[in-house]
């Protein structure tokens, strides 16, 4: 992005208004007490107004609960449906706000909201399946049965990196299981908030639905370590670094509530012997590069057999070479820029550590555009040659670094790729079938997702999301992830004239 071609700030807070304007969010306003700035520039994009305080908050979804609840399935999934129409309507506008935030490049933007789309769909089906169990009772004339309830006002708190992708999965299965939405967004996304908001009060209000039953709380992390401990919040769902997990899981913990923790990611692929090298090279490209190495899925270290490794780091370091770097907004990149300066420079700082602990920087890492844009942080991907796994490598940087090791024997790829406190995603390629079973069997990779033949990021929302360890355990989006958000009610019932005592127990 040239000079001559980059928008200028007042231009790109322009086109934010403009894309607010066709969601349905109300104007910005010259002194809100929020700031918007985009990471494409690292220019101010306006002032965000005041919205409710958090005890407001959780009283109106308290309130709104007590009807939310006890309404047909169907009817919530209704609503869920409405909100899928209005993502469909406006797609590109919240996609351009996406870019504008998050600093993506228009193909991943509009992936983001189509995820949104696609978990709404998934949710409409599922408010006509929330079903349970009819068991088998040992005592005649009873019926032995489990159902699934509401739990009450659920709080989700998301990152800045999937600012609008992340609400929907937890939002869309929240609202058809009947619970009321309370959001946390990062301080740095408020703008894809508030769009989002407004389309779901359009899809609320078109069905004669109270308003209540999603609202956004902006705020810095005193305002989400308020809600986290606030007791009217039943289910606290939080998205982001593993340190923010520490703090919300023992405060939601100490007052018996339902915590799903989607936290750090390190994730790895194996490349053995057999690898499709083309598989390799563009899957591993995508992982590791796309996003600017800030998803949580990101792949960050390629575990290589060692006959493969000039091989390997030679195509890899060929195809990063070629990757654009510039703004997300120009036709052509692939890489747009990390979110902070502050995030840059802990890109380098571990660069750095990677070099004093033997590391050589195989391609990237270097600055770019500093002269044009001196406030934003654009920055080449990076290929790091490592002799071992130390504990820079074993610390999730959230940036395009991606640490190449080496092994010999499949158990010892097995093991560095287990041998991280993370446990999110992991990858294999290979060709051979007994080590890709391996990989996914239980002496296999440790995390809750493992994929093969393909990188691991590019989740679809079909399967529940989410991994072990420092990750946290928690599981969204897909398969019965559902089940997070409501409450399990066994029932006996007896519907016989006697009265017998399970496990053969006489009393009277």
């Amino acid at each position: 992005m040239s000079p001559v071609t980059a928008p200028s700030a007042a231009e790109l807070s322009a086109l934010a208004a403009r894309a607010l304007a066709a969601c349905g969010a109300a104007p910005l306003p010259s002194d809100g007490p929020h700031g918007a700035r985009t990471p494409i520039t690292g220019a101010a994009l306006g002032r965000v107004g005041a919205t409710v305080d958090v005890d407001t908050a959780v009283a109106r979804a308290t309130e709104v609960y007590r009807a939310w609840r006890t309404t047909p399935a169907p009817v919530r999934g209704e609503l869920v449906r409405r909100l899928g129409e209005e993502l469909r309507a406006h797609k590109a506008d919240l996609a351009t706000l996406v870019q504008l935030e998050a600093g993506k490049i228009e193909s991943e933007a509009l992936g983001e909201v189509q995820e949104m789309i696609d978990i709404c769909d998934f949710a409409v089906g599922l408010s006509r399946q929330l079903h349970g169990l009819t068991i088998a009772s040992e005592r005649p004339g009873h019926r032995l049965m489990e159902q699934w309830h509401p739990m009450g006002p659920t709080l989700v708190i998301t990152a800045f990196n999937f600012p609008v992708a992340v609400w929907s999965w937890n939002a869309a299965l929240a609202l058809v299981c009947g619970n009321p939405v309370i959001w946390k967004p990062s301080e740095l996304t408020p703008l894809t908030a508030l769009a989002t908001q407004a389309m779901l009060d359009r899809a609320t209000a078109s069905m004669g639905l109270p308003r209540d039953l999603g609202q956004v709380v902006l705020g810095d992390g005193a305002v989400g370590a308020s809600l986290v401990a606030h007791d009217g919040v039943a289910i606290v769902s939080a998205t982001g670094s593993t340190e923010m997990g520490r703090k919300v899981a023992p405060v939601v913990a100490a007052r018996f509530a339902r915590s799903i923790l989607e936290l750090g990611g390190n994730n790895a692929a194996i490349v053995t012997p057999s690898a499709d090298i083309e598989l390799v090279v563009r899957g591993a490209t995508f992982a590791a590069a796309g996003t600017a190495g800030q998803r949580c899925t990101t792949l960050r270290r390629v575990i290589v057999h060692r006959s493969r490794f000039d091989e390997v780091v030679g195509r890899l370091a060929t195809a990063y070479a070629s990757l654009p770097v510039g703004s997300p907004l120009e036709k052509g990149t692939l890489v747009g820029p990390l979110v902070t300066l502050a995030s840059m420079q802990r890109m380098h700082g571990a660069l750095e550590s990677a070099v004093a602990d033997g590391g050589s920087v195989v391609v990237g890492g270097d600055r770019r555009m500093a002269d044009t844009h001196p406030d934003a942080a654009y920055v080449a991907p990076a290929i790091v040659s490592m002799p071992a796994q130390t504990e820079i490598v074993r610390t999730e940087t959230f940036a395009p670094v991606l640490y190449v090791l080496t092994y010999d024997s499949f158990d010892e790829a097995v093991h560095l790729q287990n041998d991280v406190p993370q446990g999110l995603a992991s990858s294999i390629f290979t060709t051979d079938l007994r080590e890709a079973e391996r990989f996914c069997s239980a002496a296999g990779s440790d995390c809750g997702i493992a994929n093969v033949n393909i990188g691991p990021s590019g989740a679809e929302i079909g399967g529940a999301f989410g991994g072990e360890k420092t990750t946290g355990g928690g599981r969204e989006s897909g398969s019965d992830a559902w089940k997070g958000y409501m409450r399990r009610a066994t029932n006996t019932i007896n519907y016989s004239n006697d009265l017998p005592l399970a496990q053969g127990v006489e009393f009277g």
